[in-house]
């Protein structure tokens, strides 16, 4: 399998544009054997719940703010780590609901299985002092910035 955007026939809502966007493109998809691999193990359950993380990375004078939409997950299921040479990676993992044997499932559209994402953050960046927040499935991550020192400008005297 290779990793492409789903850009003609797409499935899932995606972009040319968006590098963040990219779907696992199955070239079997929809031929009838593709039932009989059903019960093999597959990378499509996580790579979509890792795909469909959303994060927006907004800064402000102050801060860097990253905020995602994780609903569902317990503060204890998400990982904020900064890994050395600036890089914040925000990881965790979605359950998968427990099936009963009774049960018949019509449809199933809520990932499940791990994501991770990772940013290079600029040098600017306070990475001593990152605090996480997480409140009705939305984690917030704020990251202080150093204060820009203001290049000192002195007059000098001409003289003659």
């Amino acid at each position: 399998m290779s990793l492409i955007p789903r850009v003609l026939g797409g499935g899932r809502r995606s972009s040319f544009f968006d590098p963040f966007s990219l779907d696992i493109w199955d070239p079997f998809e929809g031929f009838p054997f593709s039932a009989t691999l059903s019960n093999v193990p597959s990378i499509v359950g996580e790579t979509s719940a890792f795909a469909n993380t959303r994060i927006d990375w907004k800064e402000t004078p102050e801060a860097h703010v990253f905020k995602a939409d994780l609903p569902g997950l317990r503060k204890e299921e998400v990982k904020v780590e900064v890994e050395e040479g600036r890089v914040l990676q925000i990881s965790g993992e979605r359950s998968k609901e427990q099936e009963e044997k009774n049960d018949k499932w019509h449809r199933v559209e809520r990932s499940s299985g791990r994501f991770l994402r990772r940013f290079r953050l600029p040098e600017n960046a306070k990475t001593d002092e990152v605090k996480a927040s997480m409140e009705n499935g939305v984690l917030t991550v704020t990251v202080p910035k150093e204060e820009v020192k203001k290049a000192e400008v002195k007059a000098i005297e001409i003289s003659g």
